[in-house]
């Protein structure tokens, strides 16, 4: 591990958790929420993290650790993090996981089990990805291996682990500095398994980068679903419409309403770890103290939060 992997990590973190909690805000009655998106009104702070970030930090926490992604270690930190605070927006198929995981559970057997066998196709191993691709960034075997690997302790289903792998893909291509629409899509179309998201990403590809986020939404979906292929697509649209901006990518992407804390976690995770693109520190300022991560972790090492 070099500390320019952790930095880089770090940083798409920061952007992941302030695009999370910058998300959150924008749920509530319809009509005012898209006012205030509409005028760009931005919310006052705190803004409260959910269940993406919390993820998130134990997967930095991870690979400060050991550099590289420890499953066992890391079905452990999720579940101890979990149990820590169970009441940070997780979905009921990871309150099902994580909460056999944290019961001793082996974390093969619990992410097995939902939906009959096939495993979760969730856009959960998606939302915390990120960091995974800002990490190992120039190696893109490395980042596919590790993505799926940090996606299938709760997703099971190799379409789950699609997501997981197209957002890290995505996050290294920024970190690497890349300024090309049309070779993002190619490079994580390139990368990602075929399946629904693959198919979704394609059509995202084709999708003028003029067309109203919400139009866009409506044509790839943002996450109303909570799957994969109902997340990422649009995610990817909006992070290739706004490149180089994070504050007009997070506008666009809630703009696009569905699974907005998340849609906004993956666009702030991925867009934060271009070397040229700042969080605004206001947003940072704004997002609650990340103390309040901190879970009760009974073995000495690295915490992020």
């Amino acid at each position: 591990m070099s500390n320019d992997q952790l930095q880089r990590a770090l940083r798409s973190l920061d952007g992941l958790s302030v695009g999370d909690a910058f998300g959150e805000q924008f749920f509530g009655e319809a009509q005012a929420v898209r006012s205030r998106i509409l005028a760009r009104v931005v919310p006052p702070g705190a803004w409260r993290c959910t269940d993406d970030t919390v993820m998130a930090i134990a997967i930095v926490e991870v690979l400060a650790r050991n550099g590289f992604l420890n499953q066992a270690e890391l079905a452990r930190r999720f579940a101890e993090r979990y149990r820590f605070d169970p009441a940070r927006g997780y979905g009921g198929t990871a309150h099902e996981i994580l909460g056999r995981i944290a019961m001793g559970v082996p974390w093969e057997v619990a992410a097995a089990a939902p939906f009959d066998g096939q495993g979760s196709m969730g856009n959960g191993g998606a939302m915390r990805a990120a960091p995974v691709g800002a990490y190992f960034a120039g190696d893109m075997t490395v980042v596919r291996e590790a993505a799926a690997a940090s996606a299938r302790i709760t997703h099971a289903h190799p379409d789950g682990q699609a997501g997981a792998i197209a957002v890290a893909v995505a996050t290294a291509w920024m970190a690497a500095g890349g300024t090309e629409p049309a070779d993002l899509f190619a490079t994580v179309l390139r990368h990602t398994p075929l399946g629904d998201t693959h198919s979704g990403i394609e059509h995202a590809s084709q999708l003028s980068r003029q067309t109203p986020p919400r139009e866009a939404a409506l044509i790839l979906g943002s996450g109303a679903r909570v799957i994969s292929s109902d997340t990422v697509p649009f995610c990817l649209w909006s992070a290739a419409a706004q490149l180089g901006n994070y504050e007009a990518a997070l506008w666009s992407t809630v703009a696009g309403l569905g699974d907005r804390d998340t849609t906004c976690a993956i666009v702030g995770g991925m867009m934060a770890a271009h070397p040229d693109v700042a969080v605004p520190a206001a947003w940072l300022s704004a997002r609650e103290p990340p103390g309040t991560f901190r879970p009760v972790w009974r073995e000495p090492g690295f915490v992020v939060a």
